[in-house]
């Protein structure tokens, strides 16, 4: 029985070693061209008028990226401005979308920028919420279990750091519309999202139920 016992406790120190996790800073372009681009969302979408670009986040989105690689999904929030293959989003801002974290398919956890900076990634909520992009999300390329044990170890990181109130997928963004958060101007803009993916969700708010979420609006 004693061996039985230093067994599993080896395991269990074995276990935890293995998922901690460290944040690699990966900066995207974050220019005085950005800065101002991001106030001036902050004004027109939100009617927010302040000198910096910072928010005081109280909501998780998690989200993925569709792209198959680190590279190209880094390569699609680097830029200050939105590429050309985003007409759907141009005419609302110039600004490029981000997030302030990207997940690569074996776990590793980039910072983008600043975590109290305002990304573009999610319609209505950016004044109020903390980005984390997963690289993949597509039939060929699923998100990982690593990818999920990030994202776990990252909210649980995020909620002792700040007082977050929500965590929520991309997906569920629009059950917002209506509530005190939510601040688009615009009730024609809005987008389509499945990221990423109500297993994914489920599986990320089990291993984080301490923390008491506030539930997410039902219409």
């Amino acid at each position: 029985m004693r061996k039985i016992a230093y067994i599993a406790l080896f395991i269990s120190v074995f276990w935890s070693c293995q998922v901690q996790q460290t944040i690699v800073d990966r900066p995207i372009v974050f220019d005085d061209e950005r800065i101002a681009l991001t106030k001036e969302y902050l004004l027109q979408r939100y009617n927010v008028e302040q000198n910096n670009p910072e928010i005081k986040p109280t909501m998780i989105v998690l989200h993925w990226t569709a792209i198959p690689t680190l590279e190209g999904s880094f390569d699609a929030f680097k830029d200050t401005k939105l590429p050309n293959w985003r007409p759907d989003i141009e005419n609302v801002s110039g600004l490029n979308v981000s997030t302030q974290f990207l997940v690569d398919r074996d776990g590793t956890i980039y910072r983008l920028m600043p975590e109290n900076y305002m990304g573009r990634h999610v319609i209505g909520l950016n004044h109020c919420s903390i980005g984390v992009e997963n690289v993949g999300g597509t039939d060929k390329y699923p998100l990982t279990k690593q990818q999920l044990k990030s994202n776990i170890w990252l909210v649980n990181y995020l909620a002792e750091k700040y007082n977050i109130d929500y965590l929520i997928g991309h997906y569920e963004y629009i059950l917002f519309e209506g509530h005190p958060l939510w601040l688009e101007v615009d009730d024609g803009y809005r987008t389509e999202k499945t990221d990423p993916g109500t297993d994914f969700m489920k599986k990320v708010r089990k291993a984080t139920k301490k923390f008491n979420f506030k539930p997410v609006p039902s219409k």
